[in-house]
């Protein structure tokens, strides 16, 4: 079974339409099998256009810093190149893949397709309906400190979505032990066929005197021979 391989990515732009606007930062990190194995993509790029304030003031990039970036043109196969075939987790996707299509097939590359795409958004909306569910909120629910983001940045927010995408697919681990009682023991994998856990002693039949004569008082009703009576822990 070969290892599954995702790339945890976000970008930030000079505003909400492609065409219009461009991308100016890419972030993405790689996950294998649900771990990061430390690999990470980070480019800034020359939008070659102007930055609205607005949009400076989500993300703090700046027209001047941006001057001496390469294009969008210039890192497009090395982009390609690292994100591969693995699978793209990310949030609000529709927004960043509708931005990074539109560079992409203007460069004359492949565009990306949604099947391969899982969107955090969609999945956390999902889990908890009705709830905030933006990066800084689900960060905040599922405690992932997030106090350096004092503004967006794509590969910050990609560490930050890594995070909490692998708590709304169950946690850290994988798997993960639990001790039955004292000298006992048990597993549970998350995901997959789990095997049965072997059935300790029984629970002790916790009835009070009064439900115990009750149910004495029920047995007798049905006469001698009752198959109940074995296991009854009463008359014999």
């Amino acid at each position: 079974m070969s290892d599954l391989r995702e790339l945890v990515l976000d970008t930030e732009t000079t505003g909400l339409e492609p065409g219009e606007h461009r991308i100016v930062e890419i972030g993405a990190l790689e996950l294998i099998n649900h771990v990061p194995t430390g690999r990470t993509y980070h480019q800034y790029i020359n939008p070659r256009r102007s930055m609205p304030p607005e949009a400076e003031a989500i993300h703090g990039i700046t027209e001047a810093f941006l001057a001496d970036k390469p294009v969008f043109d210039d890192i497009a196969q090395a982009f390609v190149d690292f994100i591969g075939d693995g699978t793209l987790v990310i949030h609000n996707a529709k927004f960043d893949i509708k931005f990074l299509n539109f560079e992409l097939e203007r460069v004359k590359q492949a565009p990306l397709k949604f099947s391969r795409v899982i969107d955090t958004l969609e999945m956390a909306r999902g889990r908890f309906p009705g709830a905030q569910n933006s990066l800084d909120a689900l960060c905040r629910r599922f405690k992932v400190d997030s106090a350096k983001r004092v503004k967006h940045g794509a590969l910050l927010d990609s560490e930050l979505l890594a995070d909490v995408y692998l708590e709304l697919i169950g946690g850290r681990q994988k798997g993960f032990s639990l001790e039955v009682g004292a000298g006992g023991g048990g597993s549970v994998e998350t995901g997959g066929n789990a095997p049965a856990r072997a059935r300790g002693k029984p629970r002790p039949i916790l009835l009070t005197d009064a439900e115990q004569a009750a149910h004495e008082g029920f047995l007798d009703t049905l006469g001698d021979g009752v198959k109940w009576r074995e296991n009854a822990g009463g008359k014999t």
